[in-house]
């Protein structure tokens, strides 16, 4: 009872003094302003060096109109700087062992060829980030000279690659370092407010520290609104530096379903841990090819097999941002080498038609669009979670539901629980189909189906 009293009068005392109490009233998570432009779009990574059997900057523009039709938005370029000589890896080297911040990469063309592209690319449509490596340099950089203090140092006090990798070609940045993070992000700003990008890519973003984004992002939200898009899988990025994350978490699953080595569940997983921890904001990347997988692990139908058509639907239909790696709408074939010249072989094949229309039904619906604009995953529940990954985004009369058979087998399934009780319409070719609990389905392996709501009934 003493106590009690002590803890009224203190509260008494608190209020009558006007000392200012915690305010408990839910928060934002996501603080950032996303641009209205990302809000159903579509991004196609550009590898310049293997796009063209030339590999300029001119090549690219002539083939804006292509892309307009396919239907992306936003355009990555992979780092067009120069590129380190020393300890160069292979012929051409790692676009990603940068030798000048502000300088380009003389296989692509030269600064006015690449704010020409910019430019035409505004023209048509589209939005442009550049992939930014700020984690390291080459060991040819300028900087090593004039500003030594910059680097990290191992043992004998020498700069040296990235711990535990294999990258020999490039060599670490410090960013205990004041003026080296007053450097980079005026080299960045450079970028946006001189040459007229609209956002970075950014390389192992979580190799250097959140708090240095955060800083970037304030300093290029002056300038314009940019869309920041990590190299990493954290939920922190997105309060105050970045707008989209890669899933890696989702890819993973994808790789292990497709390889027969995890079932639904293994996808179920990603959902019930994107629906609890990621705001809705924050955006996740999902891909079924990038620089990265196509040049060291596989093509994309080396990894997925008959199942990539279906993987390539579900990362439009899921909440997230889908990417494209260029060539994906030629049925790219084969691993583009990654030090080397090596072009995309253009010809014409069903996936350029199955990514536009995947782009139409994403930019039509929109409950599929991205971060807050768009629906949140729902699960709806079947007697088959083996083989059956089943959920709905929306709410009411602007619903998706999305049925996919992850598995190479044939699957049956009767819905048991969720918002399906409706006359549905088929996305992709608009024929009506009354559901609700209790309903059975079929699909072939790696079957899946997706569902606009045309009407409802009963009580949801």
């Amino acid at each position: 009872m003493i106590y009690r009293n002590i803890a009224i009068l203190l509260v008494l005392f608190i209020g009558a003094c006007g000392i200012e109490r915690t305010d408990w009233s839910p928060k934002s998570y996501v603080q950032l302003d996303h641009p209205e432009w990302t809000r159903d779009a579509v991004i196609y990574q550009i590898n310049t060096r293997q796009f063209s059997a030339e590999g300029t900057f001119h090549r690219v523009i002539d083939e804006l109109p292509r892309l307009k039709k396919l239907g992306v938005d936003i355009l990555w370029f992979m780092p067009i700087h120069p590129i380190g000589e020393l300890n160069r890896k292979g012929t051409l080297g790692s676009p990603y062992s940068v030798k000048d911040y502000y300088g380009i990469n003389p296989e692509f063309g030269t600064l006015n060829d690449f704010r020409t592209l910019v430019d035409a690319a505004h023209s048509h449509g589209f939005y442009v980030i550049l992939d930014w490596v700020a984690n390291h340099t080459s060991w040819d950089n300028h900087l090593l000279v004039e500003h030594p203090d910059w680097y990290e140092r191992n043992w004998r006090g020498e700069p040296h690659p990235t711990p535990w990798t294999d990258w020999s070609d490039i060599i670490d940045l410090n960013f205990e370092s004041v003026e080296l993070r007053r450097y980079m992000g005026e080299a960045m700003r450079f970028w946006v407010e001189d040459v007229g990008v609209d956002g970075f890519r950014v390389d192992v973003a979580g190799f250097v520290p959140l708090d240095f984004w955060e800083t970037v992002r304030r300093d290029l939200e002056s300038v314009k609104p940019v869309f920041m898009l990590a190299e990493w899988q954290q939920r922190d990025l997105h309060q105050h530096a970045f707008n989209a994350s890669y899933g890696w978490a989702w890819k993973e699953a994808a790789h292990d379903i497709a390889r027969g080595d995890s079932d639904a569940g293994r996808m179920t997983g990603y959902y019930a841990d994107l629906i609890s921890t990621w705001p809705q904001d924050a955006m996740r990347m999902l891909y079924t090819s990038n620089h990265d997988q196509n040049s060291w692990d596989g093509t994309a139908r080396d990894i997925f097999g008959e199942s990539l058509e279906t993987f390539m639907a579900l990362s439009f239909i899921s909440e997230g941002i889908p990417s494209i790696y260029n060539g994906q709408e030629a049925g790219l074939n084969k691993q583009l080498e990654f030090f080397e010249k090596d072009a995309i072989e253009w010809r014409n094949h069903p996936h350029r038609e199955w990514i536009t229309k995947l782009i139409d039904v994403k930019t039509q619906n929109p409950t599929l669009h991205n971060g807050e604009w768009g629906g949140r995953t729902e699960p709806v529940t079947t007697n088959n979670p083996r083989q059956m990954l089943s959920f709905v985004r929306g709410q009411g009369s602007d619903r998706i539901l999305a049925l996919f058979n992850l598995s190479s087998s044939s699957a049956s399934m009767s819905l048991t629980g969720g918002a399906v009780e409706g006359v549905w319409c088929d996305i992709m070719d608009g024929r009506q189909q009354h559901l609700s609990i209790g309903s059975s389905l079929s699909f072939e392996p790696w079957g899946w189906n997706a569902f606009k709501i045309c009407s409802t009934t009963g009580n949801l």
